[in-house]
């Protein structure tokens, strides 16, 4: 995984060089500037904007934790300022005395206007009195709650940017290559050279729920985790050379700045590139997985679902030139991220050609298509599967952390799905009563989506194919569990032209789609009843009703009602359900005609 992401990193800086961070720096964002005299006295404090060109890339900054470290050119208000909102008057000199040094360190002997000016400020600056300066009296507390902040030299009338000065970039790099001379020389298990290694690694940022100041994606702080002889060695534990480190480090971070390489599913941040036709093929990838610009929520839905379909139909023809830029024989990643503390976890890594992915996400979408409201979207999102199977007033996320990999890999691998995503549609099936809102009623489109797509993917041996296993109403179907499915639904639309609304749903349906035995002579007996009193109000609709009953329990169907469904049956019961349901819908016309008829008799 690492090795892959070193040469995205090469192949950054031959095709986007202008968007990605060369060795020895890194992108952040910065929130302020100190605008020096070239005598090194502070004039002003001016805050950036995000598309500021002072935004974007800075020296590299290494993980500090809760130790003093300083960083070049580039750093919080405690250690260009001995300054911040904590009032630990001794750690705030500290800090300043660090950054000071460090500069010394770097710049000492470098003769530029830049370089002098900020010496001479680091050498008269006075922490205890910073709060009293002019520049910094009324300033916003804002400023010292730790944003990060550079320099900038004003003289004859100019403003110098001091990180594109050529003479402290220059200092940078040497006053680097002499520390890297100095560190110890391993076999890099990255690129299998003989080089520096890194004690420390790059900060990963733009991981959700990881520390605010960044995570490390490789680190070893305590005993337990190091080999022998390597304590307190940090990074030699696990040699990755500088080289590898910082280009690992520089890629990530790209990806996780870009919206078009990466998702969130859950607590999992999903990153993703292609080593040839990059730009084309994570848009095109994107689309699929509802990210970047192709929000599932958002006003762009139905174009998003158009794309899509295009895309679907094009990959199903094997017509990949149809797909605008993209190569189907590149290869493709995608990586799966997720906080620990101040780490970062791996969850998954898959790796294939960009064709295979998009054929395999293809039959996925296939197989989770079902009949639907028209104001419904055309295509389910990973995450709008995941969301089915969570319980929509809990607190903090179970079941998604748990499932977000194993989806992923049944959708981008073609493997079977998750038996848990399976049992937990179920569940929340069983668990939820009917409401209004869409996300808690029993049997939504996305949860009936699940278990279509799991019985034709899994259950394909038992008969569950996608000629009987259809999108929509399958009227020759004469499997028990679906028929009773089918007339479950019916009996509800029963009840509900009787009296107006329907109960039986909220109080049986649970032990309908396991006991049917149980349950359906109760239903009969009752709707006996209701359809007598549809009969006394609208005959001819009162006959059309029993009709459409005792055709789908007629006894080429259902000679008698199970004692217990198992597992598949009960999610056959459930597509029988939805499939009948929204032909209901269907049938408005038909509803009408049989008004009329029963007008005329």
């Amino acid at each position: 995984m690492l090795a892959e992401l070193v040469s995205y990193y090469d192949q950054l800086t031959k095709e986007h060089p202008d968007e990605v961070a060369p060795m020895g720096w890194c992108a952040r964002r910065v929130s302020y500037v100190l605008e020096l005299s070239e005598e090194g006295v502070l004039q002003a404090l001016v805050p950036l904007t995000d598309d500021s060109d002072m935004c974007k890339i800075v020296p590299t900054q290494i993980k500090r934790s809760s130790n003093i470290r300083a960083y070049y050119l580039c750093d919080k208000s405690i250690y260009f300022l001995g300054v911040d909102n904590q009032g630990n008057a001794d750690r705030m000199r500290k800090c300043f005395e660090a950054s000071k040094h460090l500069h010394h360190e770097v710049l000492d002997g470098v003769k530029s206007v830049a370089a002098c000016a900020i010496l001479h400020f680091f050498d008269s600056w006075n922490p205890d009195t910073a709060r009293e300066h002019p520049v910094l009296k009324n300033v916003d507390d804002r400023v010292f709650a730790g944003g990060l902040i550079v320099f900038s030299v004003v003289g004859d009338g100019k403003v110098l940017n001091t990180l594109r000065d050529q003479s402290l970039c220059n200092a940078w790099k040497k006053f680097r290559t002499k520390n890297n001379d100095n560190t110890m020389a391993m076999r890099c298990l990255v690129s299998g050279a003989f080089a520096p290694v890194a004690r420390v690694h790059p900060i990963i940022k733009g991981i959700e729920g990881s520390d605010k100041s960044g995570a490390s994606l490789v680190s070893f702080n305590e005993r337990a985790f190091e080999s022998y002889g390597h304590d307190k060695e940090q990074g030699r534990n696990a040699p990755v050379s500088e080289r590898a480190a910082e280009a690992y480090g520089i890629a990530l971070n790209y990806l996780l700045s870009n919206p078009n390489h990466h998702i969130r599913l859950g607590d999992t941040t999903v990153v993703y590139w292609s080593d040839h036709r990059d730009v084309e093929n994570c848009q095109a990838f994107s689309m699929f997985m509802g990210g970047g610009a192709f929000d599932p929520f958002a006003n762009n839905a139905e174009d998003t679902d158009r794309m899509i379909d295009a895309t679907m139909k094009s990959v199903a023809r094997g017509r990949y030139r149809d797909i605008e830029g993209i190569d189907p024989e590149a290869t493709f990643y995608v990586l799966g991220l997720a906080p620990s503390a101040a780490r970062l976890s791996v969850k998954f890594f898959f790796r294939d050609s960009f064709g295979s992915m998009l054929n395999n996400l293809h039959e996925h979408y296939r197989r989770v298509n079902i009949v639907h409201a028209p104001y419904e979207r055309e295509f389910l999102t990973p995450y709008q599967l995941l969301r089915e199977v969570e319980n929509p007033k809990a607190k903090k996320h179970v079941v998604v952390p748990i499932l977000n990999g194993p989806l992923l890999r049944s959708m981008l691998e073609n493997t079977p799905y998750p038996e848990a995503l399976y049992t937990n549609a179920i569940l929340r099936i069983r668990a939820t009563q009917e409401n209004p809102d869409e996300h808690t009623r029993k049997v939504t489109r996305g949860r009936a989506a699940i278990i279509r797509a799991y019985l034709l993917k899994n259950r394909r041996e038992a008969g569950y194919e996608e000629g009987s296993l259809t999108v929509k109403l399958n009227e020759e179907r004469s499997e028990t569990a679906y028929c009773l499915g089918r007339a479950f639904a019916i009996l509800e639309w029963i009840q509900e032209v009787a009296n107006g609304k329907a109960t039986i749903t909220n109080r049986y349906f649970n032990s309908a789609s396991t006991t049917p035995s149980v349950v359906f002579p109760t239903l009969m007996h009752l709707s006996q009843a209701h359809l007598q009193k549809v009969k006394r109000e609208r005959l001819g609709y009162g006959k059309w009703l029993e009709r459409q009953l005792f055709e789908v329990l007629g006894e080429e169907r259902v000679s008698a009602f199970p004692r217990r469904l198992g597992l598949d049956q009960q999610g056959d019961f459930i597509l029988g359900y939805v499939h009948q349901k929204n032909k209901r819908y269907e049938q408005k016309a038909s509803e009408q005609d049989a008004t009329a008829s029963g007008e005329e008799e």
